[in-house]
Formats: structure tokens, C-alpha cells, sequence
């Protein structure tokens, strides 16, 4: 049976993340925490937006405002 999107993101917690939001924001961080309405909780969280790049810190983002995420080591081994 095929993953749904919850259960794919849960296999990407606690790895580094890059997020590309609607404004064409890119946040990096940790991923910590996923809700069921696609909600994200970051972790040392960096903003880059044009030509600046501040820290933000931990980051609660909600979910309809991500495009894509992008997860450089992929997912984990599914565990049971």
C-alpha cells in the first residue's frame, strides 16, 4: 500500500529540510514535528529571502504555504 504524505514526512524527521514557501522564501532547518493538516515545527531555522539570510530560530510554519520540500539525505528506512 502506498505512503501517504504524512507518513513520508514522518520517515524526514529530525534531518535537515529546505522549504521553498509561496513568497519564494527559502527556509532550511531541522524537522521536528509534522501535524495532519501538513504543519511543520523547524528547528534552528534559517530564512533566505533575495540577498539576505537571518536566523530565525524554531519555526512553527503552516503547511499551505509550503511549495516543496527538499530533504538531501531522503527518506529514512521505514521502521516498524
Amino acid at each position: 500500500m502506498a505512503e501517504g504524505p504524512t507518513q513520508l514526512m514522518e520517515r524526514v524527521l529530525d534531518q535537515r529540510v529546505t522549504l521553498v514557501l509561496k513568497d519564494a522564501r527559502e527556509i532550511s532547518g531541522r524537522l521536528v514535528g509534522i501535524d495532519e493538516h501538513m504543519n511543520l515545527v523547524l528547528e534552528d531555522a534559517d530564512e533566505k529571502a533575495a540577498e539576505v539570510t537571518r536566523h530565525l530560530g524554531r519555526l512553527v510554519l503552516r503547511g499551505s504555504n509550503v511549495v516543496t520540500l527538499h530533504a538531501p539525505q531522503g527518506p529514512t528506512a521505514k521502521s516498524r
